[in-house]
């Protein structure tokens, strides 16, 4: 009988140093710093005080353009990055300007392919529906399995074999099972972000982020990023992962990113 993989230390193990070196945190944004669709009030106060010390958050997600725009027009966020990859939303001075990582003629003919495959996961999968934000979508497809339905482990993996089989790539979130057309992933979305605000190359200072997540889609970024942290939440998919972040935060979702907030501006104000 083999032997379950240890987890993570808790994020109170890492040094202060190393959060002193932290530049900016990227973080995923359902069941990270929401509960049922809203920011907790708790992961609003970090943001804000992260804000007020000056470091900058990022958010990387799965969710359309269409839902995470009123994120950024409040002031909730500076930036989002949306549909894993493809879509960056930021503010320039009080305007609000979207960026595509595909151009319109791709968007439009990848649109049309991914609503055939959309229709053949609803034909073919018990109980399989379209995610109700898909309506925000410009470069992906959604379908519920957590958020107002509950589709099994078997009708989650039969949607992401249709997808793959289809020539998309798949990926499951804590709510969505997300397909879409290109190269873009949560990790270029990040790169792309991170070198148009702030002039950076993420690759070669990829120690001074943080990137902090909840699901299985988060997997590349824990594996991207030498100071990563799970919200407690992520250990609902203890089975699924194969990919663990470095750390894991004792909160679940808003209270675990709070947390993240807590020890890197403690760590700031001791040095």
């Amino acid at each position: 009988m083999g032997t379950a993989t240890p987890l993570p230390p808790p994020l109170e193990r890492v040094d202060p140093a190393r959060w002193r070196a932290v530049r900016g945190v990227l973080t995923d944004i359902d069941d990270t710093l929401t509960r049922d669709g809203a920011v907790e009030p708790v992961a609003r106060a970090a943001l804000q005080r992260l804000h007020a010390a000056g470091v900058p958050v990022v958010a990387i997600t799965g969710r359309p353009m269409g839902w995470s725009e009123p994120f950024v027009r409040d002031g909730t966020l500076p930036a989002i990055v949306a549909e894993n990859g493809a879509v960056a939303l930021f503010r320039e001075g009080e305007a609000l300007r979207v960026e595509f990582a595909q151009d319109e003629a791709t968007r439009r003919a990848n649109f049309a392919r991914l609503q055939q495959v959309a229709a053949r996961i609803v034909r073919e999968v018990a109980g399989a529906t379209v995610s109700p934000d898909s309506v925000g979508r410009a470069t992906d497809i959604a379908i519920d399995h957590s958020e107002f339905v509950h589709l099994d482990e078997a009708g989650i993996a039969r949607v992401v074999a249709i997808m793959r089989a289809e020539g998309l790539n798949a990926t499951v979130s804590s709510i969505h099972i997300n397909g879409w057309l290109g190269e873009h992933t949560k990790f270029t979305g990040a790169r792309w972000i991170v070198r148009r605000l702030f002039g950076a190359d993420l690759d070669a200072e990829i120690g001074r982020w943080v990137y902090v997540g909840d699901s299985t889609n988060d997997q590349e970024m824990f594996a991207r990023f030498p100071l990563s942290v799970g919200v407690a939440n992520l250990l609902r998919f203890r089975a699924q992962l194969t990919v663990w972040p470095a750390v894991l935060a004792r909160g679940e979702r808003g209270a675990g990113f709070a947390e993240v907030a807590d020890a890197l501006l403690a760590a700031r104000s001791s040095g």
